[in-house]
């Protein structure tokens, strides 16, 4: 054997070690998607955090807001409208919109209640997602991996939440450390009817992105949300969604915080107890 062939032989076998090395330390990527799902799940569970931050919303409307969390609601405050801070009389209408919101029992229940089913929702889709599709491991680094996922043949979606989802093919990003999901973005693959059609319809296209960033060690929230799915149906509003949301400005709530001093903490100009202006 010439020396070239030895050399050649020796790199495939070098190769052939290498990729056996990787190939017996990669995890299954639908074990990858399991243990994201539960950290996840762990986490709604056991934070309790309550936080003050800026949300810049695109959904028909323009409007930037200042939003305050508190263990009685969460109070959300217009500061900015179609490019412009309000002016002295849409503040005042604004700040006594935020006044009658704190005080009123009813509205406070409806936003709990809201809340919940929200959170309900979000963990029977969180459930779903290891069995709804096919994964495939794309890459990964030190950091993190990054999924693929397509619509799952065998999946027999419980609801029509199920029924979306399960349409959707996409990209999942995962940080390797904390297990906590980063990135998730999907893409209709298909349309999705109601009722055979005579009720609504989705339309095959519309697409979704969600943005998850560690805001202080160890905790996570959403810092952007960009929903693009279109469709209507009959008897009931539209079910698509137009929405572009960027969060940002993250600070910690202290524990115990009211809804009088969460509305306080919503003005512009608000100086937290450490003197730096917000």
């Amino acid at each position: 054997m010439t020396i070239l062939k030895s050399y050649l032989v020796l790199m495939l076998s070098l190769l052939v070690w290498q990729y056996t090395l990787h190939a017996q330390d990669a995890k299954p990527p639908r074990e990858i998607v399991q243990a994201a799902t539960r950290a996840e799940l762990d986490a709604d569970t056991n934070d309790h955090t309550r936080w003050r931050y800026r949300d810049a919303k695109k959904d028909g409307t323009d409007t930037v807001s200042i939003v305050v969390e508190t263990d009685y609601g969460t109070v959300n405050r217009v500061i900015m409208r179609n490019g412009r801070p309000l002016t002295e009389a849409e503040a005042k209408a604004e700040d006594e919109r935020v006044q009658r919101f704190i005080h009123d029992p009813e509205k406070l229940a409806k936003q709990k209640r809201d809340a919940v089913q929200d959170g309900k929702n979000a963990e029977e889709l969180l459930r779903m997602l290891p069995e709804a599709f096919t994964w495939k491991l794309v890459s990964e680094d030190a950091q993190r991996y990054t999924l693929h996922f397509d619509p799952n043949p065998s999946f027999s979606p419980p609801n029509m939440q199920g029924r979306v989802l399960g349409a959707m093919a996409g990209t999942l990003v995962v940080d390797k450390a904390q297990k906590r999901i980063e990135t998730i973005s999907g893409k209709l693959t298909q349309d999705i009817t109601i009722g055979w059609g005579l009720f609504g319809r989705l339309h095959e296209g519309g697409t979704f992105r969600v943005e998850r960033r560690e805001v202080a060690p160890g905790l996570w929230q959403i810092v952007e949300t960009h929903v693009h799915i279109e469709g209507k149906a009959l008897f009931f509003k539209t079910i698509g969604e137009q929405q572009d949301e960027v969060q940002s400005e993250f600070t910690q709530v202290p524990p115990g915080t009211t809804l009088e001093q969460a509305a306080e903490m919503t003005k512009p100009g608000y100086v937290p107890a450490n003197g730096a202006q917000k």
